[in-house]
C-alpha cells in the first residue's frame, strides 16, 4: 500500500504529467468525434483539385461532352475555352483567340461545340474533335447564356439589352425569333413539358416567363426583400423554379404553376450557380465566398439544409454531371495559386 502510495506521489510531482494529460484529452475528444463522423457522412464530398495552369481571371459557363467524357468551360477574361478530361483533369485542347467567352454548349448530334463571345457579339461554331471553326452567327451585341430545345432543335441565346434569340442547330442559321425582355438575360431555363422559358433578368426583382409559342413576356414576384437574381435552374419533376438572390444570399422556389412562393432560405454569399440532383433530391449552390452549400428536397414544398462545405474563394460556376454522380466547380487562380477544376461527389444517406 506504501509503495502505491510512492507511486502515485512520484506521478504527480513528475515533470511528463501536462504532457500526458494533454495526450490523454486529445484521444478522449478524438475518440468522441469519430462515432458522429461515421453516422452522418457529408452529403458531398470532394475528391480531386485538378489545376488549370496559365488559366487567369473569370471562369464562366460550362458544357459536358458526354459522348467523349469531357468537360468543356470558358474563361472570359483569358479569352480562351478549356476542354478537359472529365476523368483526370488533363486538358484536352484550348480554344484560343476569342472575345469574353461566355456561354457553351456541346452538342452531340453533328458533334459541334457553340461558343458565345459576350464581347465579338457572336456565337461561334466549333467541330467538336478537331475543334476547328464551321461559322460565326451574328447577335450583334453581348451573346451570353445558351440553352438547348433537343426536341425541336433550337438553341436560344440571350443576348443585348435584353432578348433572346435563336438558332437552328440543324442549319446553323439564326431564326427570325426573338423575345424581347426589360433587361439582359442574367440567365433562363427552358422548361420541357411546356412552352415556358424562365429568365432572371439584370436588374429586375422578379422573373420574365416567355412562352415560346405566343411570345408573351409575363413577370413572377419575387419576394420584396430579395434582389439581384441571377442563377436559376429547374426541377421539373415536382414542378419547381429555383432561384437564387444575391442581396441577400438566398434560395427561392416558385411553384412553377401558381407562382407562389414555397420555400426562401439563406445560404451562401455571392451566388452564381445553383445544381439539381434529381435523384438524390437535393440542391448544391455554388458561392464566390468559398462556399458550397446543400439542401435537401424532403417534399415539394420543403427543403432542409444539410450544411456548408468547403470549396475556394470565387468558385461559383460549374456544372452537375449526373451520370456520374460528380459536381465540377471552376476555382479561380489567386496570387501564386493556379486555377483548377474542384470535383465533389455526392454521397448518399
Amino acid at each position: 500500500m506504501a509503495r502505491n502510495s510512492l507511486r502515485i506521489l512520484a506521478l504527480k510531482h513528475s515533470p511528463f504529467l501536462p504532457a500526458l494529460s494533454c495526450c490523454l484529452t486529445a484521444v478522449s475528444l478524438l475518440s468522441g468525434l469519430v462515432p458522429a463522423q461515421e453516422s452522418e457522412a457529408s452529403p458531398m464530398r470532394k475528391v480531386q483539385s485538378l489545376p488549370l495552369s496559365g488559366v487567369r481571371g473569370r471562369l464562366d459557363h460550362f458544357t459536358i461532352d458526354r459522348q467523349h467524357k469531357r468537360i468543356i468551360f470558358s474563361c472570359l477574361d483569358n479569352s480562351t475555352v478549356q476542354i478537359v478530361d472529365a476523368f483526370d483533369g488533363s486538358r484536352i485542347h484550348q480554344i484560343q483567340g476569342l472575345s469574353q467567352p461566355r456561354g457553351t454548349f456541346y452538342l452531340a448530334e453533328g458533334d459541334k461545340l457553340y461558343v458565345a463571345n459576350g464581347a465579338g457579339g457572336r456565337v461561334n461554331v466549333y467541330d467538336g474533335m478537331k475543334f476547328t471553326l464551321i461559322t460565326a452567327i451574328d447577335f450583334g451585341k453581348d451573346p451570353d447564356t445558351l440553352r438547348f430545345d433537343a426536341a425541336a432543335k433550337r438553341l436560344y441565346v440571350g443576348y443585348g439589352a435584353g432578348a433572346i434569340g435563336v438558332i437552328d442547330v440543324m442549319t446553323n442559321k439564326r431564326l427570325d425569333i426573338d423575345y424581347k425582355l426589360e433587361g439582359h438575360p442574367a440567365d433562363f431555363q427552358l422548361a420541357t413539358k411546356t412552352p415556358q422559358i424562365f429568365v432572371n433578368v439584370a436588374g429586375k426583382k422578379d422573373i420574365a416567363v416567355v412562352d415560346r409559342a405566343t411570345g408573351k413576356v409575363t413577370d413572377w414576384a419575387l419576394p420584396a426583400d430579395l434582389s439581384a437574381n441571377s442563377p436559376l435552374e429547374l426541377d421539373e419533376v415536382h414542378r419547381r423554379v429555383l432561384i437564387g438572390s444575391r442581396m441577400p444570399s438566398h434560395l427561392i422556389v416558385l411553384n412553377m404553376d401558381t407562382r407562389a412562393v414555397v420555400a426562401n432560405l439563406p445560404l451562401t454569399g455571392d451566388i452564381d450557380g445553383i445544381f439539381y440532383d434529381a435523384e438524390r433530391k437535393r440542391v448544391y449552390v455554388a458561392g464566390g465566398e468559398g462556399i458550397l452549400s446543400v439542401f435537401q428536397q424532403t417534399g415539394a414544398d420543403r427543403y432542409s439544409d444539410m450544411g456548408k462545405y468547403p470549396s475556394a474563394v470565387g468558385a461559383r460556376t460549374g456544372v452537375w454531371y449526373a451520370n456520374r454522380d460528380q459536381l465540377y466547380i471552376a476555382a479561380p487562380s489567386s496570387g501564386t495559386i493556379d486555377a483548377r477544376l474542384l470535383v465533389f461527389e455526392a454521397q448518399n444517406n
